[in-house]
């Protein structure tokens, strides 16, 4: 018998997956929008699927797991970007999809299952108690709770209440251990952190705890100008504006708007450098104000737009966030994208990034509030051409005072910007002893003395190889 026959007897009806291609579908995640992912991990695939639907099956599963050497890679919806969620040594892929109960809706706080829908977990918010999830990822309507917290970091919601890593943003998580007899640890404080964009490496997440936020009808509002320096003082301007409340600020730089948004291109001109913002009703009015008196038109806005214009279109954050750079990739298959950070207070950087690199990358920033003030943070699209000249960019990028958190590639360390976490190390010992979950993520695991490299080039010593 094999490893997968053994642990389907030792799991009984927990449901297993082992058809190939369903293994196959459950093994990926959108790695695909780098083009230097999907070349080394293209044929990455697990043994087997299993679909815990409790927190006793999770624990069963980890459980007969470990006794078997198995490798464990959790997944929720799998809309992470940088191969977090696939089994790049086989074994399992723990899918949570089914682990979905919401469990209890209260004044300012919500308490979940790992696997309920995002969209559905903040609609049930609104129904219940009239209030919503403070952040989201663009991809509202498709990724899990867990695996946001998991592999994300950031998203919609952000100018108002920061990062996730916040404290405040997570009241707490549950995460069972990876052992014989697999514990349940409740993290609050700073110890939300051992689970949170830990990639599963610590422990698998069974239960998430959030505070709410009031949910006014936010009202989408598109803003255009001729000019992109003038853009970006008007994003910086409205985002440090403390009357206005607001639940997304980005900019777009031309020609993407108009190239890339094609259901809004109605309300559009070619050129035009864009400002994509979530206000509430009460701040619309002197938000419009501001924005025109510094020289933008208003291009969209979802309170007088009538429901024939309306019809179709996209909610506002599906062109937000790692979406803009999804709707790039649907128009030129050439696109990808970079993370990084500009100097504070400093929008010169990204004026000469505007000119020196023009036709290989196009701005996106989304401004984000962190410790008090708003900053801008990059999503940039870029013209792929080879890895080197990547590698290039990123060089160049960094000497200009640019930081950059590189999602090209699959290993903590280097989409974190960090060294070997001897803290972070350490506990993966005391919760995964033998190393299961999620391999090949944890450069420190191997490399307890590895320095961050921002070029990135990792390769992990058990990857799959490529089936001859």
């Amino acid at each position: 018998m094999s490893k997968i026959d053994d642990l389907s007897a030792r799991i009984g009806d927990i449901p297993l997956q082992t058809m190939a291609k369903a293994v196959k579908a459950k093994s990926r995640d959108f790695f695909w929008y780098s083009p230097i992912l999907k070349a080394r991990l293209d044929h990455v695939t697990a043994d087997a699927v299993v679909s815990p639907r409790t927190e006793d099956e999770v624990r069963a599963v980890l459980a007969a797991c470990y006794d078997l050497d198995i490798f464990v890679t959790p997944r929720g919806a799998g809309t992470g970007n940088y191969g977090q969620s696939m089994p790049l040594a086989g074994g399992i892929v723990l899918d949570l999809t089914r682990f979905d109960k919401i469990s209890e809706i209260r004044d300012g706080v919500v308490i979940a299952e790992p696997g309920v829908l995002i969209g559905d977990l903040d609609d049930a918010c609104k129904a219940a108690v009239g209030q919503e999830l403070r952040m989201h990822p663009s991809t509202r309507e498709t990724a899990t709770i867990g695996g946001f917290i998991s592999g994300g970091s950031s998203g919609v919601g952000a100018i108002t209440w920061g990062n996730l890593a916040v404290p405040g943003n997570i009241k707490r998580i549950r995460m069972a251990t990876m052992e014989t007899t697999p514990r349940l640890i409740d993290l609050t404080g700073p110890d939300i952190m051992q689970a949170h964009h830990a990639y599963g490496l610590t422990g698998v997440i069974t239960e998430v705890e959030l505070p709410l936020a009031a949910a006014p009808d936010w009202v989408a509002v598109l803003v255009a100008f001729k000019d992109w320096k003038t853009c970006l003082e008007a994003g910086y301007a409205i985002g440090r504006t403390d009357g206005f409340w607001l639940k997304q600020l980005g900019a777009v730089q031309a020609p993407a708007p108009f190239d890339y948004f094609t259901r809004h291109r109605k309300f559009l001109e070619e050129g035009d450098n864009l400002l994509c913002i979530k206000v509430a009703p009460n701040s619309i009015a002197a938000l419009v104000d501001m924005a025109q008196r510094a020289g933008g038109r208003i291009a969209f806005r979802a309170d007088t737009a009538s429901e024939e214009e309306q019809k179709g279109l996209p909610h506002l954050h599906h062109l937000m966030w790692n979406h803009t750079t999804l709707r790039a990739l649907k128009i030129d298959p050439e696109m990808t994208y970079l993370q990084m950070g500009f100097p504070e207070d400093d929008i010169s950087a990204c004026m000469e990034i505007a000119e020196r690199f023009k036709g290989e990358f196009i701005n996106h920033v989304e401004y984000t509030r962190s410790g008090g003030k708003v900053g801008m943070g990059g999503l940039p699209i870029v013209r792929f051409s080879t890895a080197e000249r990547l590698a290039q960019l990123i060089t160049e990028l960094e000497a200009m005072g640019c930081e950059i958190w590189n999602p090209h590639s699959y290993a903590w360390e280097e989409g974190n910007r960090s060294d070997a976490r001897p803290d972070l190390i350490a506990l993966k010992r005391q919760f995964d002893p033998k190393g299961l979950l999620n391999p090949g993520k944890l450069i420190g695991w191997d490399q307890p003395d590895y320095s961050y490299d921002p070029l990135g080039g990792y390769a992990y010593g058990g990857l799959q190889k490529v089936a001859t």
